[in-house]
């Protein structure tokens, strides 16, 4: 097996350029894909993705060794798409365009023509009642339910309690069944409740 990320972030600390190549080629499709969740646009998230890449070179220094380095990664990229999303100054939204290209992200298995339409019309329902929900309910419930974060590594990410964490979730998977409900979709499988 692989050296670990806090190996990797060592080595490049020492000097070993490579290893960094290494740490981008392990985290840039999961930080690519949290980004394009948060704001809405495949471009924007490519590009936030490479500064927060950036950023993260430049700052190994400071990097803090009781730190996850996926946990600190985060932290950067999720901060940059806030940034972004300020200067917009509207909320960020997923055009019928890029919800058509992203193709349905809840296919697990090659169905026939009727259901797959009725599983990319729920995923095209889903993702735009994420895009409804507040910044901080989309970041959470992206991090945990897209990305597989932990409620700790979340709340490192985002630099807020565990118990904030999981209030965001629960309110934001509460809103996102609203949404849902109130977009004709039922009988849909029941939205994880975070844990106690």
């Amino acid at each position: 097996m692989g050296r670990s990320d806090e190996e990797l972030v060592e080595a490049c600390r020492a000097g070993e350029s490579s290893a960094f190549d290494l740490l981008v080629d392990r985290w840039e499709g999961k930080i690519r894909g949290a980004c394009w969740r948060v704001l809405g646009s495949e471009e924007e998230a490519r590009d936030v993705a490479q500064e927060a890449f950036l950023k993260a070179y430049r700052a190994l220094a400071g990097f803090k060794k009781e730190a996850r380095f996926s946990s600190w990664l985060y932290q950067i990229a999720i901060n940059l798409c806030r940034d972004r999303l300020r200067r917009r100054r509207v909320r960020a939204t997923v055009s019928l365009e890029e919800l058509e290209r992203a193709g349905p992200v809840l296919v697990e298995r090659a169905p026939g023509a009727h259901e797959a339409l009725v599983r990319q019309d729920l995923a095209s329902a889903v993702r735009r009642a994420i895009a409804e929900l507040s910044p901080e309910q989309r970041e959470v419930l992206i991090l945990k339910e897209y990305q597989e974060l932990t409620f700790p590594e979340i709340a490192e990410a985002l630099c807020v309690p565990v118990s904030t964490v999981k209030t965001r979730l629960y309110r934001g998977l509460v809103q996102l069944r609203l949404r849902l409900e109130q977009e004709g979709v039922g009988g849909a499988a029941p939205l994880p409740v975070p844990a106690p």
